[in-house]
């Protein structure tokens, strides 16, 4: 077992922190939730910063702070019934709440930037402009406003046919979002929000410095390595797609124990203990049960490869969408439109 206050679990926690210490963080942690507001907090960021408007937001104000947010993270480790308390006072079913209500929770409790007020909502004669996702201020003084978005896209481009990487390539598993239009609502409303004169008069006078905090993953059709486009941080979560005609061959190659990950389940790479393996092992199965299992559904599905480490303990190799065969067809008629 690694030494979770060793050097590489604290360097897991500096701004700009790599995948190696995010994994090598995230495998002494036990509890999913923690392990996922850790994610939220560590994981690298979607995109690079988009000047004038888009800087980066970064939950810690220093090292120090860094530090002692992976202190905190293992004391909560170890009794995170407050944070499961507050995570079940609400049914929730999206993942972008999910994550909300993660990042929350550390801006009331932990060792950085404190909450000013969530979900703020901005009217004007009645009518709703928009929602500011959090409101911030530093231990150093400084007043953000934070957008969060944690976003799934597969790429759906053809990276042989383009002469250039495009954000539009990016779409959502139901064909129902795009990463270039997203990117643009971020730019041009969500993060200006703050800035506007109605907000002044809901009692969070600015200035306030807009940031935006985008996690999450990108998925690439099996094989294939497009390169990315300007916006992109090179080092953002990747997965992979296949479709379901090419399950079986990519399944075989590549794991023996597969599970679906239901949506609650698509921030941090997941761990199950020896007992908690156990007592979910139905949920483990091969490459034709899971083809089996998933041959009904219309869209997309997220599945997740699996090894045993050699002592009863189940963790993920990699994760990726199993997608119906015309999906792709499909998708690329989207990011055109």
């Amino acid at each position: 077992m690694t030494d979770a206050s060793g050097p590489a679990a604290r360097l897991a926690a500096a701004p700009g922190t790599s995948a190696v210490a995010l994994e090598t963080l995230l495998d002494t942690l036990r509890d999913p939730a923690v392990r996922d507001l850790a994610w939220v907090l560590l994981s690298a960021n979607l995109l690079r910063a988009q000047p004038p408007v888009g800087a980066l937001a970064s939950p810690f104000g220093s090292q120090q702070e860094a530090a002692a947010t992976v202190d905190w993270l293992r004391a909560l480790d170890a009794d995170p019934a407050g944070l499961h308390s507050d995570l079940t006072a609400t049914r929730m079913t999206r993942l972008g709440r999910y994550a909300e209500r993660l990042l929350g929770w550390f801006l009331q409790n932990g060792p950085a930037a404190r909450l000013v007020a969530a979900g703020v909502p901005l009217r004007r004669a009645g009518v709703t402009l928009g929602e500011c996702d959090f409101l911030v201020q530093t231990q150093q003084g400084a007043r953000l406003h934070w957008e969060l978005a944690v976003k799934c896209y597969l790429h759906a481009g053809e990276s042989h046919a383009q002469p250039a990487a495009q954000l539009a390539d990016y779409v959502g598993p139901n064909l129902k979002d795009r990463f270039d239009l997203k990117l643009a609502h971020l730019l041009n409303h969500q993060l200006p929000l703050s800035a506007r004169d109605e907000f002044a008069s809901i009692g969070y006078a600015g200035p306030w410095t807009p940031q935006m905090f985008i996690k999450g993953w990108l998925f690439y059709r099996a094989g294939e390595t497009p390169a990315d486009p300007a916006e992109l941080d090179p080092s953002h979560g990747r997965g992979w797609w296949v479709t379901r005609k090419d399950w079986p061959d990519f399944a075989a190659a590549h794991a023996h124990m597969w599970r679906v990950l239901p949506r609650l389940e698509w921030l941090a790479p997941r761990r199950y203990g020896k007992e908690e393996a156990e007592a979910a092992g139905f949920a483990f199965v091969d490459q034709q049960t899971l083809a089996e299992q998933t041959s009904h559904q219309h869209g997309p599905t997220m599945v997740a490869a699996f090894a045993n480490d050699g002592v009863g303990n189940l963790a993920e190799l990699s994760r990726g969408f199993i997608v119906p065969d015309d999906w792709s067809e499909q998708a690329q008629i989207y990011a055109r439109q």
